[in-house]
């Protein structure tokens, strides 16, 4: 490869850290976007790209989620990242998705750059933060590690300079390239329906250039780049090596964090990849808890799959009859007609005339903005489909020595109680050797002629039962309760 082919990327950054640490604070301070204004409740829901343009230099950052649900998304972040910034809250410390985030930087190798931001409020703590993190693996500079770190506040600005200095030079260091006459591939970051344009798809590309016309293909879907736009969503013609453009073209949503590729022509394709289709469809089961899952983009489906099958779920199940991105229509509301199964939306509209065909057909819909709201309510909707258990709690065992009346179904006898203890109250079954020949209740219960509540094993009882089948002499008694658990 000549030099001509290799040439100098865009960097890659992914900003990484636990739920409220600051990430997309900061990167609104960086990129001017506002993108935490466009966040529910300040959490990002799913991944997002974004571009600066810093001292000259173009960056890309990826800006990914930190509640616990989204591991699998972090992950990918991470994996097609050049650099990291992990964010820190000097008011939070190190925070489960803070180690979870340690773990896939330690296993990626990828550079890293710790940011302790909020460092307007606090940083008391700090030396017990970066001692820390010392323990999960990531000595910074100042605790004789290798890690640059600084402190930062992305609400004052106070470091983000130096940060940004910072990237540009590791950045330099790192010696990023890549081949620019390939063919285009990289890595679906986002996908989801549009309702407006169809198919719809976030990519970073890793090398060669991916231009309007070419023919794009993942092992899920393939189709013709008819638009491509930067995450403003301003048109652009070509895209370039570490740079992110939603495309649209594509037959069918394709699976985020698979890799794509440029084709000469649609047989190429069929030749070299399979396309499956992305959602999938399982049969309703009786007793369970069937649920339509539709989302506004991919990454939110694994996410909310995952945290659904955290839930527990010992009495009754979650079974999830579709998955797909998008908002509700008429076939969702049919499928979840014919199924009796509710649709579970996340950041998803209706489609024309739906909410009318809901409502006619007494469909359950519910959509939510946060995830932690959409797990509540699927566990509150199991609680209330539990069916309580009946469990059969053996109490006593008498054995039958003497018949003193008997009536069309009622009968008065008396036996030795040969273990546990008989209790007024009880339900009984009769076993003639090893067959059950008849079940009741016991009414009263007599003890040396005395009427008692309980007999105990050792002593002999008197029984007025009630119920069918008829016992005689050296049947067995053994008297039960139904609990409900």
């Amino acid at each position: 490869m000549n030099s001509e082919e290799q040439k100098k990327k865009t960097p890659v950054v992914v900003i990484l850290g636990h739920v409220d640490a600051g990430k997309s604070s900061i990167l609104d301070y960086i990129c001017r976007t506002n993108t935490v204004a466009k966040e529910c409740g300040g959490i990002t829901q799913h991944i997002g790209v974004y571009e600066a343009e810093i001292k000259g230099q173009r960056i890309t950052f990826i800006d990914t989620p930190g509640h616990a649900a989204f591991s699998s998304v972090r992950s990918r972040g991470a994996k097609i990242a050049d650099l990291a910034i992990l964010v820190v809250a000097t008011d939070q410390g190190v925070q489960p998705q803070t180690k979870e985030a340690i773990t896939y930087l330690k296993a990626t190798q990828l550079p890293t750059i710790v940011a302790f931001n909020k460092a307007d409020l606090t940083t008391e703590k700090l030396n017990s933060i970066k001692g820390q993190l010392q323990k999960e693996g990531m000595t910074v500079e100042s605790m004789g590690g290798t890690v640059p770190a600084l402190e930062i506040s992305a609400k004052t600005g106070q470091g983000m300079e130096a940060l940004l200095d910072l990237v540009l030079l590791m950045s330099e260091i790192e010696d990023l390239s890549a081949d620019f006459s390939v063919p285009a591939q990289g890595v679906v970051i986002e996908s989801h329906q549009d309702s407006f344009k169809g198919p719809a798809a976030t990519l970073i590309v890793n090398q060669g250039r991916l231009k309007i016309g070419d023919i794009i293909a993942t092992p899920s879907a393939h189709g013709k780049a008819k638009s491509l736009s930067n995450y403003r969503g301003e048109s652009l013609n070509q895209v370039e090596p570490g740079q992110a453009a939603t495309i649209v073209g594509f037959s069918q949503v394709p699976k985020s964090g698979e890799e794509f590729r440029v084709y000469q022509s649609l047989s190429e394709i069929e030749k070299q990849t399979a396309t499956a289709g992305i959602g999938r469809s399982v049969p309703a089961v009786e007793g369970a808890y069937n649920v339509i899952i539709k989302a506004d983009v991919n990454s939110s489906l694994e996410a909310i799959e995952l945290i659904l099958s955290e839930i527990p779920q010992d009495k009754v199940k979650v079974n999830i009859i579709e998955a797909r991105t998008g908002p509700v229509t008429q076939n969702d509301v049919n499928l979840a007609q014919i199924t009796k199964a509710e649709i579970i939306g996340f950041n998803v509209g209706l489609a024309s005339g739906v909410a009318n065909l809901l409502d006619k057909n007494k469909i359950i819909f519910k959509n939510f903005d946060v995830i932690y709201k959409l797990s509540e309510y699927v566990a509150e909707a199991i609680e209330r489909r539990r069916r309580p258990e009946e469990v059969r709690r053996v109490v006593g065992q008498l054995e039958v020595v003497a018949i003193f009346k008997t009536e069309k179904n009622r009968q008065i006898v008396g036996g030795n109680v040969i273990s546990g203890q008989i209790e007024k109250g009880a339900k009984l079954d009769i076993f003639r050797g090893k067959e059950k020949i008849g079940q009741g209740k016991i009414v009263t219960l007599e003890c040396r002629k005395k009427q008692v509540d309980s007999v105990p094993k050792g002593q002999q009882a008197g029984i007025l039962y009630e119920g069918h089948g008829r016992i005689e002499i050296g049947d067995l008694i053994e008297a039960y309760f139904i609990d409900l658990v």
